[in-house]
């Protein structure tokens, strides 16, 4: 499953319409949709405001797996790794790792603090 996937199916489980996106982000619903059948691939910004106007954790985009459930990564398709060095491959390989066993207050607090230093 690629990003673009899981936002549609954020959405639809939350019965939200690309309208709603649209009003809630101030991004064209054409994008959203482009985004949606992954035609686009959307900047970690753009990310974060649909995650916000759909009341979700931004992490929840990469993991899928209802409530209750272990979380499972995303399967990224290999281009969205292959452009990385083997270094830097290796250290967001580990870091998918450490991330995954994290608890959801902890991924909470690794967003926010995240989207702070985005922020600055």
């Amino acid at each position: 499953m690629i990003v673009g996937e899981r936002l549609k199916q954020i959405r639809d489980s939350k019965n939200m319409s690309q309208g709603d996106i649209e009003r809630r982000t101030g991004l064209l619903r054409c994008y959203i949709s482009r985004v949606e059948n992954g035609h686009t691939v959307p900047a970690l910004e753009t990310l974060e405001k649909m995650a916000r106007a759909m009341e979700i954790p931004l992490y929840q985009i990469f993991y899928e797996g209802g409530e209750g459930e272990e979380p499972k990564m995303l399967n990224l398709p290999p281009r969205a790794t292959s452009k990385l060095s083997r270094k830097d491959a290796s250290l967001v390989s580990r870091l998918t790792v450490a991330i995954s066993r994290m608890s959801d207050r902890d991924k909470a607090l690794l967003a926010g603090m995240a989207q702070k230093l985005a922020a600055r």
